[in-house]
């Protein structure tokens, strides 16, 4: 019973850190003239925040559990909004399934090249040591 208070106050603290970068991200999301997203900045800040270690890993990781515990049940009002749109969708349907099968061969092809590339030079220098 003694250690309730302390877990609380450990999600609380989590999920206090997690919506400060959330919030951060969006009040630079209004200084930069790029259109990205303020939750996408601010969960790059808060990677670079972890990365750098200039915030503990273990202030964090209590609230990033219960999230991603939850994850599930956090992506049904954005289903039911697709939903919604379904006449859109049905609609619009070869052209998103093409920009799907176009984009995924970019991306396979992409990786697949520097991949070679990167294992090309990784075999040529390790050569050039042996000699």
């Amino acid at each position: 019973m003694r250690n309730v208070p302390l877990v609380l106050w450990q999600y609380l603290h989590a999920l206090f850190i997690i919506y400060l970068c959330l919030f951060s991200g969006r009040g630079i999301e209004t200084l930069l003239p790029v259109a990205i997203p303020g939750s996408i900045l601010g969960m790059l800040l808060l990677f670079a925040l972890l990365a750098s270690q200039l915030l503990p890993v273990h202030w964090v990781k209590p609230g990033c559990h219960l999230l991603i515990r939850y994850m599930a049940l956090l992506f049904v009002p954005i289903s039911v909004g697709v939903m919604n749109d379904m006449d859109i969708l049905t609609a619009q349907f070869a052209p998103i399934v093409l920009s799907c099968i176009v984009s995924t061969l970019i991306v396979l092809v992409t990786v697949g090249l520097i991949s070679q590339r990167l294992n090309d030079r990784h075999i040529k220098r390790a050569g050039d040591g042996n000699e």
